[in-house]
């Protein structure tokens, strides 16, 4: 082993222990069929809906769930709703022609439908005088309000797998064979908001969640207990599940240490605190249903993140916490974030991309490339990038971009606008705000994607936003290793270590070997174990199960749960150990 003291014991599926609704939750689809049976074989007429989340597959649906209820009369509502010409007219403006970017839609799912149509199969359902009616697919409480209703979920994680598997095309769409990226932007900027929109005003309404991300192996919970799982979330530290993805310039040094497929090429991102992507995993006794964790977000808002960053941001997570590993892989692309305005006027986004880098380990020669050279000429530099963009030349970074030597446990503060990158041989824990996919990319190094495609380069965008003042003095006063001490104590010691003043978030990294007070003040936490084998979190008065959490794992304060302590625990007892929080400046 090369990176660990040890085995790994990194937790790639966590979950949160549910208590008291054990028996209101089933797997697989006999079970779910017998369940729901029960529920709709008592009336004459009996409308089941099932509306679902984009991405769920409906055949298996239909095959599975609807066609073993021996229904009178089913309705697909897709059937109703406007031809990709109508819809496509709707959404150019938003879809753009751009490969990466759209812009933030403001559409709602009724929009998406003929209401002709919509209004005429209303009156065939409620002119239905008997027997099991079935309503099912996108948006189907619009078609009927029905006396059973199931909201069928999907993670966007899974269903960023079922695009790059060909399997699945953007919502009504034949267009599986279409560019990945261009799919997940229009599910990213359009369809993802809109079904966010309409489904969290239905899902209290749930009689059941079905949890639908793994094919053929369903999970059903009722909606009492789901809306009582989350509930019980925001009371105590959690974790979302983690994904991780490989990458042209991925390293080596996640498969040790987060125990992956050591048949992997490389793994370059793990997403473990990405809520608009991750799922959140609930266990009702021996049944885990897993729902994206935005439904969180979405439904406790307020217990989540604390009444003033819920004031600023709405039911958005607004801290993202990722993993970047370089350990012998290659260098990131040179890139650069919008400005606030830049976003808000280009792309429809509330705030921007403002990020760190925290080095949790690094090779010898490990490097952070972050802001222009003193002296810099910005007519010269962006000339320079364009010919390497035509393939002319290679980019001179030695002689416009600063390239910093980095140690373990540095911290590289990344406001929008610093060009910057991560070198080889870094294994980089990124803090940053969370509209993740606002890269600019300047350069890449000369490099094909694992796809075989060039990676898209956006010189347009980048030139826009540049700060040419984040030259080499500026970043070496303000953005490397700006770290001020605060407070210590017996066994600790608390340090500051960012962020700029452009942003938002503030972070603070503990040093302990005896246990740590800590207090949300009414503000979400998002930490990770730095250093050390394991921690363990616990409520001074007892308000939540002690949690353990083991070396690199992020891992979640709810605003509401207040005074919490951390220890070293199990190995790591009698040792120096340390975490670094992050919380959204008051």
């Amino acid at each position: 082993m090369k990176y660990l003291s040890g085995n790994s014991n990194y937790d790639k599926f966590p979950h949160v222990e549910i208590t008291g609704f054990g028996n209101q939750a089933w797997q697989d689809w006999s079970t779910i069929v017998t369940e729901v049976e029960e529920r709709v074989s008592n009336n004459q007429k009996h409308v089941l809906v099932i509306d679902t989340y984009h991405g769920v597959d409906h055949n298996e649906l239909l095959e599975q769930l609807i066609t073993p209820l021996n229904p009178s009369h089913v309705v697909f509502t897709d059937e109703a709703k406007y031809s990709e010409e109508h819809i496509f007219e709707m959404l150019e403006r938003n879809i753009t022609d751009d490969r990466v970017f759209g812009v933030i839609a403001p559409h709602k799912l009724n929009e998406f439908f003929d209401a002709e149509k919509l209004s005429e199969i209303k009156h065939q359902i409620e002119s239905a005088t008997d027997g099991l009616i079935v309503v099912y697919g996108h948006g189907a409480k619009l078609f009927a309000e029905g006396d059973t209703f199931i909201y069928a979920d999907l993670a966007r994680w899974e269903i960023q797998q079922r695009f790059r598997r060909g399997e699945l095309g953007n919502w009504g769409v034949e267009n599986t064979d279409e560019d990945v990226l261009r799919r997940y932007k229009r599910a990213f900027f359009i369809e993802w908001r809109v079904f966010d929109r309409y489904k969290t005003k239905l899902l209290p309404q749930a009689d059941f969640l079905l949890d639908t991300n793994v094919a053929l192996t369903p999970k059903m919970v009722t909606g009492k207990a789901f809306m009582a799982g989350l509930e019980q979330t925001v009371q105590q530290p959690f974790r979302l599940v983690p994904f991780f993805d490989p990458g042209v310039w991925g390293g080596q040094w996640m498969k040790e240490v987060c125990d992956l497929d050591e048949t992997k090429p490389n793994y370059a991102w793990c997403f473990d605190c990405v809520p608009e992507e991750n799922s959140l995993l609930l266990k009702y006794d021996d049944v885990i249903v897993e729902v994206p964790s935005q439904d969180l977000v979405l439904l406790e808002p307020k217990r989540l993140l604390g009444e003033e960053v819920h004031a600023r941001f709405g039911a958005e997570f607004p801290i993202r916490f990722d993993f970047l590993d370089t350990m012998e892989g290659q260098h990131l692309s040179l890139q650069v974030h919008p400005l606030t305005e830049y976003i808000q006027q280009e792309f429809g986004m509330h705030y921007t991309q403002d990020e760190s880098y925290y080095m949790l380990d690094v090779g010898d020669d490990a490097s952070v490339y972050l802001g222009t050279k003193t002296g810099t000429n910005p007519d010269e530099m962006m000339a320079d990038l364009e010919a390497a963009q035509r393939g002319e030349k290679t980019f001179d970074d030695e002689r416009f971009i600063n390239q910093f030597p980095a140690k373990k446990h540095d911290h590289f503060l990344i406001p929008a606008g610093t060009v910057h990158c991560s070198g080889s041989n870094s294994m980089v824990l990124e803090i940053s705000a969370t509209p993740y996919i606002f890269t600019f990319k300047l350069w890449d190094w000369d490099r094909l994607g694992l796809d075989g495609q060039p990676r898209p380069v956006h010189l347009d965008h980048g030139k826009e936003v540049i700060q040419w003042n984040c030259n080499t003095e500026w970043c070496e006063e303000h953005l490397v290793n700006a770290i001020t001490p605060i407070a210590e104590g017996k066994g600790w010691r608390e340090e500051k270590t960012g962020l700029h003043e452009r942003e938002f978030i503030e972070t603070r990294r503990h040093w302990f070997s005896q246990p740590v007070s800590h207090n949300t003040e009414g503000n979400v936490n998002v930490l990770n174990l730095v250093e050390g084998k394991e921690a363990l979190v616990l409520s001074p008065d007892n308000l939540f199960v002690p949690f353990v959490v083991h070396y690199a794992e992020t891992f979640v304060i709810p605003a509401q749960v207040g005074e919490y302590i951390i220890q070293p625990h199990g190995a790591s007892e009698g040792a120096e150990i340390a975490t670094i929080k992050a919380y959204v400046r008051g």
